[in-house]
């Protein structure tokens, strides 16, 4: 029988505590964002971040999910999915989610201290969106939660 002992996390680093500049894209479709089952749920990309780790500079797209908006206390909810050089290594192979307010400014702090595995990351039986393309970044980002060992 199985036992969850806990999840792993890189140690906390401020270096990946980031401001960020929100920018607003407008007139985006919606589309549907593949996952690990055959399920597509409905998304639009609200915005992009752009921000800088050791000098370098960096783009995330931010999503929402169009029946996530319909629930009450998510209306402002924003899905920041991204992989990163430690996945498949040190962090999950399919990367990794971080949730979102909509900014009310044009900065805001993304934490990949928070950063979280997908429930398909513990069992296949979930459907967990498959982080797009361009939300794979150049770097290790060694923040939040590590690859789960059974």
């Amino acid at each position: 029988m199985a036992v969850f002992k806990g999840l792993d996390f890189f140690p906390i680093n401020s270096k990946f505590a980031v401001e960020a500049t929100f920018v607003r894209t407008e007139n985006e479709k919606v589309f549907k964002m593949k996952t690990s089952t055959n399920r597509l749920p409905e998304y639009v990309k609200y915005g992009e971040f752009h921000f800088t780790i050791d000098n370098v500079d960096y783009k995330l797209n931010v999503y929402q999910n169009i029946d996530l908006t319909k629930k009450e206390g998510y209306e402002d909810y924003l899905f920041l999915p991204f992989s990163d050089l430690t996945c498949g290594k040190e962090s999950y192979i399919g990367g990794r989610y971080i949730d979102i307010r909509i900014p009310k400014s044009e900065t805001i702090i993304i934490d990949f201290n928070t950063a979280y595995n997908p429930y398909c990351a513990y069992n296949h039986k979930y459907s967990c969106p498959i982080v797009p393309l361009e939300n794979d970044l150049n770097i290790e980002i060694r923040a939040g939660v590590k690859k789960f060992h059974d």
